[in-house]
């Protein structure tokens, strides 16, 4: 397994490259540069397209990230089919030209892709660097041997997902992530080189361990390692260094602890991040630095107690997520994902479960950033294929399961979020003991080989029918994580009481959540799940509707029971079934379809208060203890017009209430944003929201009008959607139907100053506009 894939040369000209490295002494040190901008793009296979003087002047110009199969069109005959929400799938090339600076002519420089849909190849200058078929894996291919330095050169990027059926859920297509060129010196910090851990994580004492791997191109000599631990306001609070000598062509380890006198814990609450700063230098040349954050943490899982962080007890109240981000597809600024988490943080979600791939990189830093529990998570399929999936990562496993794990562990290590690697969702291949299970620990051995901090685990699919229970597998698992049926999890444990268990994927329905509340030793669950997800959906439909919110974000009667569930803040919402005498879905309005037919309402309220008291035009109609089994407290009402309130008490106090008023005709557009400015980069984003409201400003939640936005050119639309699983609108138009009276859009700012002027229109309704300021970014 290589961290770069090399390719092979002639050794006289290796010979002469390291001739040249050796002698020509030291420049800068690292330098990192942003790749995103730029690139020629285009649909379809093309002949030559990896040759550096084929003419791509006629292609598409634009910025990676960047998803092509979200741009459509929906049609039922696409191959992807109900896994990849009937979206496109093909060929899609991309080329980029650049120059070198003079000052790296003597540097070692990579490229680093954290992620090309799917089986990617990569060419620099007509070389071919490599393939990688997985395509939510980080890889670097080293373009040093290729490069001119005295004239451009074109690098070519071909990502292939024709073949289809490829997975039971959404992927998109194209470098949909980040790009970046990294240049170091002949003797350099190794790639995914240097391991973070926190052995000792006390409130009086923290030792972090650092080993940091050196890599040596350049003669033999005595090369120094410094190092500086931060804290989150930049302040030194402690340093290191050492000296080694390293061999020409070698590898050296350098291994650090740290002590540092009561540190700041990274826990859920105050999520306190360090940073470590390395600094290699030969002699008094500084010749490679990297900066690395990391958390001081202890987590474990006790078999009767369930999960400790910092020595509290605490449930994993967890989610599962899909990559994608709704309208944007598989290419999500980091702004997307932040929106998202603050809602799942405001429902009480602490955990996420990377479902069921490698994530990019800026999430988990996201996860580190905010205070989420995060189980991180390789593959989906071994080698047995899944319905509706049939072409995945079943075709490459055999040949590349070593490499892509190494290369998730290796990336991943460092972030303090991750507290259980997960090695397969709900594997088909036979589980059978001991054959089946070597398949298991093969991948256990390696993810330990790189990082034996922290336990390993698997989604185990129909336990009682497999037999893993019974057979020895399950008892060789640091953690059992099984998904859905909770009750064979909780008779296994209970026949096993040093088993530790976890629920791995669960659905939101009652039973299941006693099954977390009541025994202690059920270390979490991950509700399948957070958000709705692109595709495994069958059409009409193109989203699975199982998150606890919308593709737009909208909250439904999951979250809203979840809010109740997991918050610990008191909350009551309103629930009632659309339809007349409990008939139809729940939604959170008093405004029906039809007003002469809607007589019997069908009410029931969630909270967590001790009481809820109900009123209907002042009226009340009753109150309702919360009762031990956290059910929803219902209430049968005889419609009328007007305004319904629930109101929660603690201890006789109100401590929470609700309202809804019937709405009259829609009026006019309101609009509202999720962030009142923005910085001129790729990952920030406002979400506008227009709601279409009556002329007392009271939502109308089954209005339905095309409603159209426009950007100043101070910014641009990214993506709009409403949330509706059966629409087959396009996502890049600037307009969307209403969809329970409301329609997004998502903002992006394209000037460095200045505003963003938006509105909102829909015929026969007022129109409504909003701004937006753009400021400059920290630290530029």
């Amino acid at each position: 397994m290589k961290y770069f894939k090399r390719i092979k040369i002639k050794q006289l000209s290796f010979a002469l490259l390291f001739l040249v490295l050796v002698t020509s002494g030291f420049s800068q040190a690292r330098k990192v540069i942003n790749f995103d901008n730029g690139w020629q793009f285009t649909k379809g296979e093309v002949v030559s397209a990896e040759n550096p003087s084929f003419d791509d002047t006629k292609w598409r110009t634009l910025n990676v990230p960047h998803d092509w199969s979200i741009e459509g069109p929906y049609d039922k005959t696409n191959p992807t089919a109900r896994g990849g929400g009937y979206l496109p799938a093909g060929i899609g090339w991309y080329r980029k030209t650049f120059k070198i600076d003079k000052e790296d002519v003597k540097k070692l420089i990579t490229i680093e892709f954290d992620g090309v849909m799917a089986n990617s190849d990569v060419w620099i200058n007509g070389q071919h660097l490599g393939k990688r078929p997985y395509g939510y894996i980080s890889f670097a291919y080293d373009l040093t041997p290729y490069l001119n330095f005295d004239k451009p050169n074109v690098i070519a990027v071909r990502a292939d997902n024709t073949i289809q059926p490829a997975s039971r859920y959404y992927t998109g297509a194209g470098i949909y992530r980040h790009v970046r060129l990294v240049s170091v010196n002949a003797t350099h910090l190794k790639h995914w080189g240097t391991f973070i851990t926190t052995p000792i994580a006390t409130a009086s004492k923290g030792v972090v361990n650092l080993k940091v791997e050196i890599d040596n191109k350049a003669a033999a000599g005595d090369y120094k390692l410094q190092i500086e631990i931060a804290d989150a306001t930049g302040k030194v609070v402690k340093t290191a260094e050492s000296v080694k000598n390293i061999a020409a062509n070698g590898t050296v380890l350098f291994s650090h602890d740290i002590e540092i006198s009561n540190p700041k814990l990274w826990n859920l609450e105050t999520p306190n991040l360090y940073t470590a700063t390395t600094r290699l230098y030969s002699g008094k040349t500084l010749i490679d630095n990297q900066t690395i954050p990391f958390g001081i943490k202890k987590s474990e899982f006790i078999a009767e107690s369930g999960f400790w962080l910092n020595g509290k007890n605490l449930k994993l109240k967890g989610v599962c997520l899909h990559h994608d981000g709704g309208a944007v597809g598989a290419a999500v600024p980091l702004g997307v994902w932040k929106e998202r988490f603050k809602k799942l943080k405001e429902v009480g979600v602490n955990a996420i479960r990377t479902s069921h791939n490698p994530v990019a990189p800026e999430f988990l830093d996201l996860c580190d950033q905010m205070g989420f529990l995060v189980m991180d998570e390789t593959f989906d399929t071994w080698t047995a294929a899944k319905h509706n999936g049939e072409k995945g990562y079943n075709l490459y496993f055999k040949e590349w399961w070593e490499q892509d794990t190494r290369d998730l562990i290796l990336r991943d290590r460092n972030h303090p979020s991750i507290v259980i690697y997960s090695i397969g969702n709900e594997i088909h291949d036979d589980l059978s003991y001991p054959e089946g299970y070597k398949k298991y620990k093969m991948q256990e051995d390696v993810v330990k080989k790189y990082d034996d901090t922290r336990p390993v685990t698997m989604a185990l699919f129909r336990p009682a029918n497999s037999k893993v229970y019974l057979s020895g597998f399950a008892e060789q698992m640091d953690v059992v994580g099984q998904n859905y049926r909770e009750n064979e999890l909780i008779a296994a444990h209970e026949a096993h009481p040093t088993w530790k268990v976890l629920g791995t994927e669960n659905t939101h329905v009652l039973v299941q959540w006693l099954a977390l509340r009541d025994k202690p030793y059920m270390a979490g669950q991950f509700l399948w799940t957070g958000y709705d997800y692109l595709g495994e959906a069958d059409w009409p439909e193109t989203t699975n509707n199982q998150g606890l919110f919308d593709r737009a974000g909208n909250w439904k009667q999951q979250s809203l029971q979840r809010d109740s569930w997991w918050s610990e803040e008191p909350v009551v919402h309103i629930m009632r079934k659309s339809e007349n005498a409990g008939e139809g879905k729940w939604v959170a309005d008093w405004t029906p379809n039809d007003f002469d037919t809607y007589d019997n309402a069908k009410v029931q309220v969630y909270s967590n208060c001790e009481e809820v008291e109900l009123f209907l035009n002042d009226k009340s109609l009753g109150s309702v203890k919360k009762p031990a089994d956290d059910s929803p407290r219902e209430w049968n009402v005889t419609f009328e017009e007007g305004t319904i309130k629930a109101i929660g008490k603690d201890k006789g106090k109100v401590v929470a209430e609700e309202s809804f008023t019937s709405a009259g005709k829609p009026s006019k557009i309101i609009l509202t944003k999720s962030n009142p400015t923005l910085v001129n980069n790729w990952d920030d984003v406002s979400f506008i929201t227009a709601t279409i409201v009556d002329d007392k400003g009271i939502r109308c939640a089954n209005a339905d009008n095309l409603i159209k936005f426009t950007v100043t050119d101070s910014g641009k639309i990214i993506g709009v959607d409403n949330g509706n699983i059966i629409s087959h609108e396009s996502y890049q138009t600037p307009e969307r139907s209403a969809y329970n009276g409301k329609a997004i859009a998502i903002i992006k700012a394209t000037k460095n100053s200045g505003k963003i002027e938006i509105k909102a229109s829909a015929e026969g309704l007022e129109a409504a506009a909003i701004s937006i300021d753009i400021v400059p970014e920290k630290g530029k």
